[in-house]
């Protein structure tokens, strides 16, 4: 309502501005919350006009949503009104504009012409959805090829991870601290080196198949390429996030209610059955769709084991990037893999229900977990022991393989030459100089992962904690923006973003900033999964109890719930950090000669057969990422509820 006096009337424009002003300048502990991460991350770059354009739609948007707060929208919160507004504007400009942008092209032929009939054809062809191995054929479509994949990886790595969880979080302290390490190692590791990992074990000339042969006179075959193995590989890489999610949510099951079962004598595998397990679901759940997307958008492990066993993350590759060249065959493939993603996405939500999986109230909990039945306690070690023998023998092999001649070949010569190669440096005139030709990919890597983390957890979490703790009109799509991202494969997200990006007035193609963007929003989804597994056993009254004595939202959130949500802010963090280094099929298209990346140096060397270089390279990162993970986990710390330690432990 305008005032009466000399004032001149507001028009369109001058409202959007003094709402954008409105909007930023009170509250600034709860602006700082919702537009730093984000905005403060994209001004990082170098000052272009498109990054001028994305800071200025924040803005704006920013100021559209206190203007709807301050109206009534989002039960009158502003925080939570610039959060949601802010995040679903990047959403949509950096998800849903480029993938739209890439789906076209399924009902677009090379004329621009509009063919949808013959997309629909396409789309249920046979090579897609085929059953031809179910019935005595050679091979069954691509579809159900990925689907089968996706479900059988994440099943075992979300069985593996809990049974490593279980062990690390209520197996005793002798279990926690090696549990951890070897938890830690598949997540550091740069793509393909799994996958050359088990090549060189079980491959035709591996070296247990050579074993093998020469001591029990079994054939030499090639099992190992197809199903089983990169179903080995995606396990050995998928299970430390199992691990992670669900040791936060056990981390966070309440003591006390285990006592409360104890008490009325119920047994040990009793009160796990009916109490520990059912807190822990929504964990398990998400642990399971993150392992099944994360197959589905898995490029590495098929690209070097799949053989004739072909997926859905390969074959859009060979589209895009192979002689074909179809962007069409690929964009139908991408909804294909869309579809099977909202399929698992909408069976968790219904295994999960309605039920509340709260455990941590405002009341002081000072109980100690309870003890792990036997029973389940060596089923854990039974699964965890041969993963253990697997993971422990594959590094090995990725160890010596940097050391000597060439580990493919079982030629096990001493040599220090392929270090030399990537990561030799010597002194001149101008001062130190690397002349390793690794050197200036490791640099870029470096740089994009340590812009990339923080924003990645930033929206992750804030995503999160909107999702769990607020209703607003809207918030399934907006949960949905979130994940959209991990299923679609990384070779298809990255031309989508070429595509998207190429012209003005968000021309970020070619450089630094496209790169961290799209690692950005593709490993935000782990985050808020994370988040809002963490936020389930979290008892709403903490925040009731802040807000009755006067705290707002940002306050709130900061100064009570944060603290709580260090498993996931680790999470987000570590996934964030290791997955900008060791991502490899959505910015295979995005780097350049000036901005090139560790793992397409890596990738170029294993296309041209150079395993011990890239096995050599790949230590180097190992041991980077490695020592990061450790000193995030340090410095974020764990969260505290009060507990008293577990005896002998």
């Amino acid at each position: 309502m305008s005032r009466s006096g000399a004032s001149a009337p507001a028009t369109p424009a001058r409202k959007a501005v003094l709402s954008t002003a409105a909007g930023s300048a009170p509250g600034l502990y709860g602006w700082g919350l919702v537009l730093i991460p984000l905005v403060a991350g994209l001004l990082l770059f170098p000052w272009t006009p498109s990054s001028a354009w994305v800071g200025m739609a924040c803005l704006l948007t920013a100021g559209a949503a206190w203007w709807a707060a301050r109206r009534g929208a989002f039960k009158g919160d502003a925080t939570i009104a610039g959060t949601v507004g802010v995040m679903s504007m990047l959403l949509m400009m950096f998800v849903a504009y480029p993938i739209g942008r890439m789906l076209l092209a399924a009902f677009i032929d090379d004329k621009g012409q509009w063919v949808a009939a013959d997309a629909m054809a396409r789309f249920f062809s046979e090579d897609i959805w085929g059953l031809g191995c179910l019935k005595g054929g050679v091979r069954c479509g691509v579809a159900i090829n990925s689907l089968v994949l996706a479900l059988l990886a994440g099943a075992f790595s979300t069985l593996f991870g809990f049974a490593l969880a279980l062990l690390a979080e209520r197996g005793g302290q002798r279990h926690r601290a090696w549990l951890r390490v070897l938890s830690i190692l598949p997540v550091v590791t740069p793509p393909f080196v799994i996958g050359l990992a088990i090549s060189i074990l079980f491959g035709r000339t591996g070296i247990v198949t050579q074993l093998l042969s020469s001591a029990f006179d079994i054939p030499r075959s090639r099992w190992i390429y197809g199903l089983p193995g990169v179903l080995l590989a995606q396990v050995l890489s998928f299970t430390p996030l199992a691990f992670l999610l669900i040791s936060g949510a056990l981390r966070l099951v309440s003591p006390t209610l285990e006592e409360a079962g104890q008490v009325l004598r119920g047994s040990s595998l009793h009160v796990f059955r009916t109490v520990t397990w059912p807190l822990v679901r929504p964990a398990i759940a998400n642990a399971f769709l993150l392992g099944f997307v994360e197959s589905l958008a898995d490029f590495a492990n098929p690209l070097v084991l799949s053989g004739n066993f072909e997926v859905l993350s390969t074959k859009i590759f060979f589209a895009i990037a192979g002689a074909q060249h179809d962007s069409s065959r690929a964009a139908i493939l991408a909804i294909t893999l869309l579809l099977l993603t909202i399929g698992v996405f909408a069976l968790q939500q219904r295994w999960l229900g309605q039920a509340s999986y709260m455990s941590v109230g405002g009341k002081g909990d000072n109980g100690i977990p309870a003890e792990l039945p036997r029973s389940v306690k060596w089923g854990a070690l039974a699964l965890v022991l041969p993963w253990v023998v697997l993971t422990v023998v594959a590094y090995g092999i990725i160890l010596v393989g940097g050391f000597v001649k060439d580990i493919g070949r079982f030629e096990l010569t001493p040599t220090l030459a392929h270090f030399g190669t990537g990561f030799s440096f010597e002194w001149g005139q101008a001062g130190l100089h690397f002349s390793g030709s690794a050197w200036p990919s490791l640099f870029t890597t470096l740089g994009v992962a340590l812009v990339a983390a923080p924003i990645t957890t930033a929206m992750g979490v804030l995503a999160g904690y909107v999702v769990s703790r607020h209703a607003f009109r809207g918030r399934r799509g907006f949960e949905f923006l979130t994940l959209v991202n991990f299923a679609v494969p990384g070779t298809v997200l990255g031309v989508a973003y070429i595509v998207a990006f190429n012209v003005p007035p968000l021309e970020f193609t070619g450089t630094f900033a496209i790169i961290v963007l799209c690692l950005a929003f593709r490993n935000m989804p782990v985050g808020v999964r994370a988040t809002v597994a963490a936020l389930s056993q979290l008892d709403r009254s903490l925040d009731e109890a802040s807000a009755t004595l006067r705290a707002n939202t940002a306050r709130t959130f900061v100064r009570v719930v944060l603290p709580l949500l260090r498993p996931a802010i680790i999470a987000g963090m570590v996934f964030g950090f290791t997955h900008a280094i060791t991502a490899v099929s959505a910015v295979i298209f995005l780097a350049t000669a000036k901005y090139n990346l560790a793992t397409v140096y890596i990738a170029g060397r294993v296309e041209v057969g150079e395993y011990a270089l890239a096995i050599a390279y790949s230590s180097v990162l190992i041991l980077i990422m490695l020592t990061s993970v450790l000193l995030i986990q340090r410095w974020v710390g764990s969260a505290d509820l009060g507990r008293r330690p577990v005896a002998g432990a």
